[in-house]
């Protein structure tokens, strides 16, 4: 049994400052792949703060039933949570960024210009495509683990990747 699932139990016990050693162990790449997929780093940590109390509660209460390992469980309460963020997002009206001048050199500002471009991108792809694309080619997990995390079939991430890059292709190729 992984320290991941060790601690996800002592958690469903009631050890709630075992939930600490999940977030140290998964922080970084879930906030990764949020921020891929949603194009902002800021907009990822309230996704992923919410993740974790929605995943927090369920392991208290019961309801993660432990047939899934706890770090794809995780990938896809983080990836249904961006994916959400991502529809509300296109439900509010946005008022649109002045390019005109760019940013002073702060710290970051390289990354947040090429997660923004990273966005720009995807964002031409449909929800399940870009979540299949970010979770295989960006964070490398396997199709396997893909399906797990998006509760779908291998054949089905394959033909969503496949898709994806079509599109990627055709689209930026057109360029």
């Amino acid at each position: 049994m992984s320290e991941l699932e060790e601690a996800a139990q002592r958690v469903a016990a009631g050890d709630r400052a075992a939930f600490e050693a999940i977030v140290r162990s998964t922080q970084a790449p879930l906030l990764r792949a949020a921020a891929r997929v949603l194009g902002s780093r800021e907009e990822a940590l309230d996704v992923l703060q919410d993740a974790y109390l929605r995943a927090f509660g369920a392991l208290l209460d019961g309801s993660f039933d432990g047939r899934a390992r706890v770090s794809s469980w995780l990938y896809r309460v983080v990836m249904n949570a961006s994916l959400d963020a991502l529809r509300a997002r296109r439900r509010r009206p946005t008022v649109p960024m002045d390019d005109s001048e760019p940013e002073a050199a702060a710290p970051g500002t390289e990354a947040r210009i090429a997660l923004s471009e990273l966005a720009r991108m995807l964002d031409v792809l449909p929800e399940e495509q870009r979540a299949a694309l970010v979770l295989r080619e960006l964070e490398g997990l396997s199709n396997a683990e893909v399906a797990e995390v998006l509760e779908t079939t291998e054949g089905a991430i394959e033909q969503r990747l496949m898709r994806a890059r079509a599109t990627l292709r055709r689209r930026f190729d057109d360029r």
